[in-house]
């Protein structure tokens, strides 16, 4: 069973950049500025990913691009709704295509949230949202949720990773995977 889900979270994953790709490509944006959405804009003059300039993937030599992927935020759970924002960065030396976040809350969502344009639900806890072209040092893309839950647990625990980079190397892994306690308080946790 956990092979298998591992395999649907990669297929998952895979789709995700399939649409990140064709948007970025497309100039579509993604919502961001209307309050729900992966932060999509028309990202222009992204390049750096080797010596041919591409973003993300593999360079005409070969090497895999370097990038440093970073994700912050808060979530707060209050009366059963999680409440999640996170922004993702590059601070590179590489711009990257396209990241993929992975969320995974402790007690699954209530009910078929709805998610966010580039977001899909990848197991009964486990949400994947992709972020679209990472300029190297650029701006981030903002994600932004609020889930229902099954009750009113008194705690939620939500794990935030990267699930997928574009093959780039990550020097620094550690600012990009983050667990977070969450009491069912209303205040904001920042991590």
């Amino acid at each position: 069973m956990y092979a298998m889900r591992r395999a649907l979270s990669a297929g998952a994953a895979a789709v995700l950049l399939l649409i990140g790709a064709g948007a970025a490509s497309a100039g579509v944006g993604g919502g961001g500025a209307d309050g729900g959405g992966v932060d999509g804009g028309n990202v222009a003059g992204v390049g750096g990913g080797g010596p041919d300039g591409g973003v993300g993937g593999r360079s005409a030599a070969g090497i895999a691009p370097e990038a440093d992927v970073a994700h912050h935020g808060r979530v707060s759970l209050t009366d059963g709704r999680i409440a999640i924002s996170v922004t993702t960065l590059n601070h590179g030396p590489s711009g990257l295509a396209g990241v993929t976040v992975r969320l995974t809350l402790s007690v699954p969502p209530a009910g078929t949230p709805k998610l966010p344009r580039g977001c899909l639900r990848a197991a009964e806890r486990e949400l994947l949202c992709a972020t679209g072209a990472l300029p190297a040092d650029g701006p981030g893309r903002t994600l932004g949720l609020e889930l229902g839950t099954a009750g009113s647990p008194h705690e939620v625990v939500l794990h935030v990773a990267t699930a997928w980079n574009g093959g780039a190397s990550d020097r620094n892994p550690v600012n990009d995977e983050h667990r977070v306690l969450v009491p069912a308080t209303g205040d904001p946790y920042v991590f």
